[in-house]
């Protein structure tokens, strides 16, 4: 095994209030894996089943502090959208004139939103896309109730009544089939 370096000066006071702003459990274990070996002065092995790691991550932990200092403690982001055709400011300025529209009552059709999705990518993109853009951006599918606009309530309602009556009427006074005569 190599000499273990020294711990930087004064390790030990900027450590101690770091365990008190960890963010989650495993922020809070890097932390004292050093905080252990500042202060108390132990060895992986001795962090590591105080800890129940593994003695290589503790001295997995203590080199990269050693190289790279107290930011290697904290927990990184994870997820993002990395792949992503155009920033969410882009996408509010693409769907821009489609909002304009859409408040003064038409109906937006994904097609066109697509061609202009396309046309700004300089390639075509697949559907899913631009609904994911539009959910993005906080858009949802809104469809009113279909009903004829020529409907006529009272009419139906009078039909549901005399429906009703006739309906029963109609079963009670059958016979059941499965009733054999003779």
């Amino acid at each position: 095994m190599g000499v273990c370096q020294p711990m930087p000066e004064g390790a030990v006071e900027r450590l101690a209030p770091l365990l008190k702003e960890a963010q989650s459990k495993a922020e809070y274990q890097r932390i004292q894996c050093l905080w252990l070996r500042a202060t108390l002065g132990l060895n992986s092995q001795q962090i590591a089943q105080a800890l129940g790691w593994q003695a290589s991550s503790v001295r997995h932990v203590q080199a990269r502090y050693l190289r790279g200092g107290e930011d290697t403690l904290r927990d990184k982001p994870h997820g993002g959208r990395y792949h992503a055709h155009l920033t969410r400011a882009q996408e509010e300025e693409l769907l821009a004139p489609f909002i304009e529209r859409a408040q003064q009552g038409e109906i937006i059709i994904a097609a066109p939103l697509q061609q202009a999705y396309a046309k700004r990518l300089g390639h075509p993109v697949h559907h899913s896309v631009v609904y994911r853009a539009l959910h993005r951006q906080g858009w949802r599918k809104v469809q009113p109730r279909p009903q004829h606009p020529k409907a006529d309530l009272a009419a139906q309602e009078a039909f549901k009544k005399s429906s009703r009556n006739f309906s029963k009427k109609k079963f009670t006074s059958r016979p059941h089939r499965g009733a054999r005569s003779g």
